[in-house]
């Protein structure tokens, strides 16, 4: 028998459906449709680059999400 996974599948989303939102209103959807991990960042922001499982990412300018990614 294949070992299973214990990490939980992350939310089956789209991530520009996040585009153009409040912030807000995006963090509490992501969180809604199922997100373990929600991050908000402003432009320009240095990050890692490691890939983490059940997380979303949101840049936010002027209070609105600019960009959205996975991971």
């Amino acid at each position: 028998m294949s070992p299973t996974s214990r990490t939980p599948e992350p939310p089956r989303d789209a991530p520009e459906s996040y585009v153009g939102l409040d912030a807000d209103g995006a963090e509490q959807l992501a969180r809604a449709r199922g997100w373990r991990v929600v991050r908000s960042l402003p432009p320009g922001s240095i990050i890692t680059m490691e890939y983490l499982s059940g997380r979303i990412n949101f840049e936010v300018e002027d209070g609105a999400v600019t960009r959205c990614w996975l991971g």
